[in-house]
């Protein structure tokens, strides 16, 4: 116990080396959360076109359809680690903007098919009955569909996010500042595995704490449907 306090003593309180946690944690929270708003944009606008392509046989929607469905499947084939680094060595000298870019495209591949899954889970008699009464495709999709398969996968985006948070830990492979990365350089000054288990702990408690979020939310939108 004498050891285990002495290293925490070492983690945490010599120099203020609590500010370095708070510093990687501040920065995962910040790359997650850029990085999540444009995984969204980019999972909606591959949602929305293969959602438009369906059905269609001119060639521009053939040729659109195969480029998204290319997209989803490099994407979620390889690991985020070499997108990383290829992004990181091949296009960005900054590694912030390299994790922003990565987790973003990333992200959307897998958003793109939960927005997928929750229009495709609205009956189509509401695209029909939208369309007989005047509105064209796309404004039917954006006033009546859309609104309705967001509360569906409302739910699984903030999972999603989640997930995110903790993908995040990888940054450090291209110099990135996260928690992860920052407790790591800690290590290598204190001689010690403790910051390690600190930033552990630190990410524990970020993930239940936004599970309990998402559950509160589920129980909502589940009371809101019964209502």
């Amino acid at each position: 116990m004498e050891k285990i306090g002495s290293d925490l003593y070492a983690a945490l309180i010599v120099g203020e080396r609590w500010k370095i946690y708070l510093e990687g944690l501040a920065n995962t929270l910040l790359l997650s959360l850029i990085a999540c708003l444009v995984g969204v944009l980019i999972g909606v606008t591959i949602a929305l076109l293969k959602t438009a392509a369906a059905g269609k046989k001119s060639v521009g929607w053939r040729v659109i359809a195969g480029i998204c469905e290319f997209y989803t499947t490099v994407i979620r084939g390889t690991p985020v680690i070499v997108q990383l680094l290829i992004l990181y060595v091949l296009v960005f000298n900054s590694s912030f903007a390299a994790c922003i870019a990565g987790f973003g495209i990333n992200s959307g591949a897998y958003v793109s098919e939960i927005i997928r899954s929750g229009i495709a889970s609205i009956d189509p008699g509401q695209m029909e009955a939208g369309r007989s009464l005047g509105l064209p495709q796309g404004k039917t999709m954006r006033l009546i569909i859309l609104p309705q398969a967001v509360k569906n996968i409302l739910p699984a985006l903030f999972n999603e996010f989640i997930a995110l948070i903790k993908e995040t830990s990888v940054a450090g492979y291209i110099a990135g500042r996260d928690l992860t990365k920052m407790s790591d350089a800690l290590r290598l000054r204190t001689y010690n595995s403790m910051p390690l288990f600190i930033a552990a702990a630190i990410y524990l408690v970020l993930v239940v704490g936004l599970t309990a979020v998402q559950k509160r939310l589920e129980r909502r939108l589940a009371r809101s449907d019964r209502s």
